[in-house]
């Protein structure tokens, strides 16, 4: 039998090594890592992460995990963005965990960096 959707592991290879979306459910909610370099080039990646995260049936809350991205363009903030849109329209809370530095100073240079909560370690939240 087929895992339903909010158990599926979207972990589709990108076109290029070491970088990556993948998507899995874990007992804290729905699990989003970003690594290396997120782009235009990990289109297919974006997509299959958020067909998972649009076909959960319930609104736990979705973790972005950043930690390990070393770069990020303007589709990577996009992608990043439609996740917390999404959560905000099916009552799911979006956090970003860790975000590397890189990500941050992209966030806050389009000025979106303070409209998403940031979790620095595991147990603080802002």
């Amino acid at each position: 039998m087929d895992p339903l959707p909010s158990d599926a592991v979207q972990d589709v290879e990108p076109d290029r090594a070491g970088s990556g979306i993948s998507c899995r459910t874990t007992y804290e909610g729905t699990v989003v890592t970003l690594w290396g370099d997120i782009d235009a080039l990990l289109r297919e990646n974006a997509s299959a992460a958020m067909a998972t995260l649009a076909a959960r049936p319930d609104p736990d809350p979705v973790i972005v995990d950043a930690r390990d991205v070393t770069f990020i363009d303007s589709s990577g903030v996009a992608f990043i963005l439609q996740v917390f849109v999404l959560g905000e329209e099916t009552g799911s809370p979006v956090l970003l965990r860790e975000p590397s530095d890189v990500v941050m100073e992209v966030l806050d240079m389009v000025g979106i960096s303070q409209r998403i909560p940031v979790v620095r370690n595991a147990t603080a939240t802002a």
